[in-house]
């Protein structure tokens, strides 16, 4: 990834951080800007690297310029609620998304991913894309709905709720670079392991959501269980199939920060469906769910996505990951309700992104020509 693009990104990724702290300074009635929170970080970053990391170039096409630049209006039109231009920029990015993936898989039609053969790293990978495209077109009537038509009434279908779905597509890319690095040669047990975790992770991540829009109690904390019981899958066979690369200690950080994602949704479920629920009493986990699952496993994705050309570099670092894990579940958290935390939070998430984006490692040629070899001989 050439330099100035780096640049970029980490200026936009640190700028999203930082729109998740300025309640602090502008009230919410005033200026909301959760939206540019998660738009910055879920959708201009995140889907641009997705493209970037699916085109598999030295520098980010013209066509991911051009999303990135799309992706930024949108972003801005969101934020302060231009909704005429939110409704027609949705579509061309879909565009652009499904342009890519058809070019990268061959097929406008995602037979690839049901085919038993196909490997699992590439089928993470082809519903990444397929969830963004999906996702930038179904934004366009709720955001019709929502606004103009207000023809189907659902309370927890609300404009901000669904634009956190744009985060979906960071985790799949996430798990196709995770699958990507386990060894191919390996026990049958652990193959029909894989290929049910896929299924798991995506049927149940669409069923979770439409459980949460139909307000249901017991189906949610059934779909989250279930859940988190497939990420811990991936957490064993990953630490017993992942090759010993940079990457590893990186990716494995990354699991657990999705690990307690996953157990601060399901507590959040159950406190929020109990007598005497108390919102504000509970918004200091739903921040702590959030912060890690955007800052913490999101990022520990996208890392590995935007240097993957890169390697070798010290993602393996103990005192890198110790910098993850205090910024993301102690600053982060502290951050949103006190503002000198906030500014710790800040300082740090931008060290910590400047090793990540920017550092380089001593070269291995061991890791080097192990990381090649892993590639041709992946799952």
């Amino acid at each position: 990834m050439s330099y100035r693009l780096k640049v970029i990104l980490y200026v936009i990724m640190t700028a999203a951080l930082s729109c998740g702290f300025l309640h602090h300074a502008i009230p919410p009635e005033q200026i909301n800007f959760e939206r540019l929170h998660i738009f910055l970080f879920n959708l201009c970053s995140g889907g641009t690297l997705v493209i970037y990391f699916t085109e598999n170039k030295k520098n980010l096409s013209l066509q991911g310029k051009i999303f990135l630049f799309l992706a930024l209006c949108f972003a801005a039109a969101s934020f302060f609620e231009i909704y005429s231009i939110t409704l027609i920029l949705p579509l061309f990015l879909a565009g652009i998304v499904e342009r890519v993936r058809i070019a990268h898989f061959g097929s406008c039609i995602p037979k690839a991913i049901f085919n038993s053969t196909e490997r699992n790293s590439r089928k993470f990978h082809q519903a990444s894309l397929l969830c963004l495209s999906i996702g930038l077109l179904l934004s366009s009537p709720v955001i019709a709905n929502e606004v103009y038509l207000h023809w189907v009434h659902i309370p927890k279908l609300k404009l901000d709720t669904f634009f956190l779905g744009f985060s979906f597509p960071i985790s799949l890319i996430s798990m196709s670079v995770i699958f990507s690095l386990m060894k191919k040669q390996r026990p049958q047990p652990r193959i029909l392991l894989k290929n049910l975790s896929f299924w798991v992770i995506n049927l149940g991540v669409i069923i979770f959501f439409i459980f949460i829009l139909a307000n249901w109690f017991i189906p949610q904390v059934i779909i989250s269980t279930i859940l988190f019981i497939a990420v811990t899958t991936i957490l064993y066979i990953y630490r017993k199939e992942g090759a010993r690369l940079q990457q590893k200690a990186f990716l494995t950080s990354g699991i657990f920060f999705l690990i307690i994602t996953s157990i601060t949704g399901i507590i959040y479920i159950l406190l929020a469906f109990s007598p005497g629920y108390d919102p504000v009493a509970a918004h200091p986990l739903l921040r702590l769910h959030a912060f890690t699952a955007l800052y913490g496993w999101n990022l520990s994705g996208l890392v590995v996505v935007l240097r993957h050309g890169d390697f070798p570099i010290q993602l393996h670092s103990k005192r890198i990951i110790t910098l993850h894990w205090i910024t993301v579940l102690i600053l982060c958290p502290l951050g949103y309700f006190f503002p000198f935390f906030s500014v710790v939070a800040v300082i740090a998430y931008g060290w910590l992104l400047f090793n990540l984006m920017f550092r380089d490692g001593i070269p291995d040629e061991a890791l080097i020509g192990r990381s090649t070899n892993m590639l041709e001989n992946s799952d």
